[in-house]
């Protein structure tokens, strides 16, 4: 039975799918799928309404074809850096961008497909309403000039790139982060504007691509990283032939004879870059504006971001939000925990709370960047009385042997109980190691226990249980698998 109702049949929605609905999701991407299943798994009846390409941000413009097309790049570069072991030559892949952009285009569309599109057959208690511009009204919504009903509403409707208020910008056809991504053809330069996890993993994958980069950012790369960290990935993207432009103040952007010339201020002088594009990855915005969210005293912020408690609710009774559209973690794996939480109390079904005090989150540069918990400096503000761990990954077994010892593991703990609050790492393995310190927090660990936990030897992760002996001895002085 077909599911799907376009707002312009001749017939109307409720005739379609029935006469109302115990849960209105507005987005079908990650969170508005994660919270339309929960429901439909319950028993419970959903409209899903669309609100732009079904499947969200990820699959479509973000996560999917971003890792695709970096995966690419390092797969070019590695031919290039196996130099660093003795008896192998260097060898340099050729570069085919028309077709990377070509291959990437074709992995979305089969993922959207199979992920999304191809999963609602599965539910029947869910209807979903192909795009349109839902507006909140009083028992439910209005989409495509027609009322659907239900007591319950959840906004999943994510965000979209913003673009920086620089003079000029709005003259240079500047690209976003999907702009690059969907490029036809391959440009000499570009200028990366934000150092934030965005520019700086699409600063890589370009330059790795055979793209002249400069990357931009008024502060420090990854503001808010551990600076030994941030450093470590800074060096990484400088001895690859990224040029980095750092502490500055952005003055104008000019088209200029076959490119763009963007005038930065340092150290109170003018200095001039120029690029054949400019990429502007300076943050994003949340899809709030047109919902109707002021008459129905919601509120956002400065960004439109709305604003929810730990239950995932608005200000406003009855109704949810969950995803990129709200003021919590931008990230797709919490878009669709923070949905479930949302659709769990908006029906009654478990009394959940959006806790995201063990969320990983990973910057999927080389070497990667990734984290869990407290900072030095947030664990500090919390009132911990705070000790440190700063582990170079020369000290590490596994990146001695792979030739690489590109980066650094710090880890947060209180220095009056032992309990680990938190930790990052730059490492090349860093996504996959920082689980093991995601479940040492979830579990209230010590850095005592930890350090006293079994790893194997030869691994990226064994570099948390070195990290954590640090707090106490010279790691350096220890024999292999020692301690």
């Amino acid at each position: 039975m077909d599911r799907t109702v376009k707002t312009g049949d001749c017939c109307s929605v409720n005739e379609t799918s029935g006469d109302s609905y115990d849960l209105i999701v507005i987005g079908a991407g990650s969170a508005g799928f994660s919270a339309s299943i929960s429901a439909a798994e319950a028993g419970r009846r959903v409209a899903m309404v669309g609100h732009g390409t079904i499947g969200g941000t990820c699959v479509n413009v973000g996560c999917v074809p971003s890792k695709a097309m970096i995966r690419a790049g390092e797969a070019v570069h590695g031919g290039i850096s196996a130099a660093r072991f003795p008896g192998i030559e260097p060898c340099a892949q050729g570069v085919d961008w028309p077709a990377v952009v070509k291959g990437t285009a074709e992995l979305v569309d089969e993922m959207r497909q199979k992920k999304y599109i191809d999963l609602l057959p599965s539910y029947e208690n869910i209807t979903y309403i192909e795009e349109g511009a839902a507006r909140l009204v009083e028992g439910g919504i209005e989409v495509g000039g027609r009322f659907i009903a239900a007591p319950k509403v959840l906004v999943a409707t994510g965000s979209r790139p913003l673009l920086p208020d620089i003079d000029g910008i709005m003259t240079v056809e500047a690209l976003d982060s999907w702009d690059l991504l969907t490029l036809p053809e391959q440009p000499e330069s570009i200028l990366v504007l934000g150092g934030g996890y965005i520019g700086c993993e699409l600063a890589q994958m370009a330059s790795r691509l055979g793209i002249k980069v400069t990357l931009v950012t008024r502060s420090r790369l990854l503001p808010g990283v551990e600076p030994e960290v941030a450093e470590a990935l800074t060096d990484a993207l400088k001895a690859e032939g990224v040029a980095v432009e750092t502490g500055l103040s952005y003055r104008s952007v000019r088209r200029s004879d076959g490119g763009v010339t963007l005038t930065i201020e340092r150290g109170g002088k003018p200095v001039t870059l120029f690029a054949q594009r400019l990429v502007a990855t300076t943050g994003r915005v949340a899809n709030s504006e047109d919902l109707g969210l002021r008459e129905f005293g919601i509120e956002t912020d400065a960004r439109g971001s709305i604003k929810v408690g730990a239950d995932m609710a608005t200000t406003r009774p009855g109704v949810w939000a969950a995803g990129d559209v709200t003021d919590r973690d931008q990230f797709v794996y919490m878009a669709a925990y923070g949905a479930k939480v949302a659709a769990n109390n908006a029906l009654g079904l478990q009394d959940l709370r959006y806790d995201n005090a063990a969320m990983p989150w990973v910057v999927f540069t080389d070497p990667q960047v990734a984290g869990v918990g407290l900072s030095e400096v947030q664990a500090k503000a919390a009132g911990h009385d705070v000790k440190t761990s700063v582990l170079t990954l020369d000290h590490v077994a596994r990146a001695a042997v792979a030739r690489d010892t590109r980066g650094v593991i710090k880890l947060v703990a209180d220095a009056k109980t032992d309990r680990l609050l938190g930790g990052q790492m730059a490492a090349p393995e860093g996504s996959d190691a920082i689980q093991t310190l995601a479940m040492a927090l979830k579990f209230g660990m010590t850095s005592k226990a930890l350090g006293e936990t079994i790893f194997p030897y030869l691994t990226t992760v064994e570099g948390l249980k070195l990290a954590a002996q640090t707090f106490d001895k010279d790691v350096a002085k220890l024999s292999c698998c020692a301690g």
